[in-house]
């Protein structure tokens, strides 16, 4: 199974933390895995990879003891002084940064998506089993408040069995804001269907199994956006449920981020995770952060049958707290206890599948089979 452990040097041993290097410090590098790896006990963050100087400094201000390079080589070349490789940079450079990184003897953990395509997220699984080395997925959101919550209400039974799962990361953003996350160039994977249709669909199958088929529809709504900023899946999974996922940067009004319809009863929950907006906010994670990843109660789901949520119907559910940091965590006890690998590169794969699909169904018009 991907997710054999393997480390270079000495460290994670008798305390002694393991090195982490990091590959690329925008939003996801600095936003997401530096304050993640920071916070994680038996992880330190060594050295981050960045060409722009701006970067550089940031990355030296909020962490003193960091080491800035301007290229991916560089790291390569330290690779004995190294223990992990976090790949947090364009999508467009994912496999092939993976792929140095397993080269050069290095456990690594790459941002979603994986990669472009299936196939070659199950090139780097070989290649990671063939090397014994640990590769990982990181996909935070199995890790946010509601999707926690939903796992539990699941486990417990309490909404019978499940027929309809809706899930919705919707924004309103009538304006595109650029850069290689709304490139219409396909050699940067850019687009909704891949950046918050990675999670959407993720999310989908860990909850409710594989997909049996998929049919998409994705359109370029804004005036100048040269990729889908509107798109809407629907999976039959192969245990009967269908889930019908939607990404979107046009939404004027936004729905529930999940309605969940069973054969005893829903579950309704507006609003987003509160971690990403504290991690934006400079807010830290950490054994002192007592309040981490909770929402107040007026934001609370609620679970019942017969009544919209909106008119009082159903009963309120508490918030589990969300925890980014359990990803780290995990991580570091894959390399160090021979831990479980938190998401393998295959489950990143399978999600591949679906995101494939969705685009051929949206392109043809018709409804694919797995």
């Amino acid at each position: 199974m991907t997710g054999t452990t393997g480390t270079t040097g000495a460290a994670g041993t008798a305390g002694t933390p393991l090195r982490v290097g990091l590959v690329g410090y925008g939003l996801a590098g600095s936003v997401f895995h530096a304050p993640l790896i920071t916070a994680t006990e038996g992880l330190t963050l060594d050295t981050v990879v960045t060409s722009n100087p701006e970067r550089q400094r940031q990355a030296r201000t909020e962490f003193p003891d960091v080491r800035p390079v301007a290229t991916p080589d560089e790291l390569f070349d330290r690779a004995g002084d190294l223990d992990l490789v976090v790949i947090a940079s364009p999508n467009k450079t994912h496999v092939p940064l993976a792929t140095a990184a397993l080269k050069a003897g290095l456990p690594v953990v790459v941002d979603k998506p994986v990669a472009g395509t299936a196939a070659e997220a199950r090139e780097l699984a070989a290649l990671a089993d063939e090397r014994g080395l640990l590769l990982s997925v990181f996909q935070n959101r199995r890790w946010d408040n509601d999707f926690l919550t939903l796992r539990k209400l699941l486990a417990e039974g309490e909404l019978g069995d499940v027929w309809r799962f809706e899930s919705r990361f919707e924004r309103w953003r009538p304006q595109p804001k650029g850069g290689w996350r709304e490139s219409g160039d396909p050699a940067e994977i850019g687009g909704l269907l891949y950046d918050l249709g990675s999670h959407l669909v993720d999310q989908a199958l860990v909850l409710f199994g594989p997909a049996v088929s998929v049919y998409a529809e994705s359109d370029i709504r804004r005036p100048g956006a040269e990729t889908d900023d509107d798109t809407f899946i629907a999976i039959t999974h192969a245990g009967g449920v269908r889930s019908h996922l939607y990404a979107t940067a046009t939404t004027a009004q936004l729905g529930p981020r999940f309605r969940v319809l069973g054969s005893r009863a829903g579950y309704v929950k507006y609003g987003l995770d509160p971690q990403e907006a504290a991690l934006k906010d400079g807010r830290r994670p950490g054994p002192t952060a007592d309040e981490w990843g909770r929402e107040p109660e007026d934001l609370w789901g609620r679970v019942g049958a017969g009544e919209s949520p909106l008119t009082g119907g159903g009963r309120p559910e508490p918030t589990l707290p969300g925890d980014y940091p359990a990803y780290y965590a995990a991580v570091a006890r894959a390399l160090t206890d021979g831990g479980a690998n938190p998401v393998p590169a295959l489950e990143a794969a399978a999600a591949l599948d679906v995101l494939e699909a969705a685009r051929r169904s949206a392109h043809d018009g018709v409804t694919v089979k797995l």
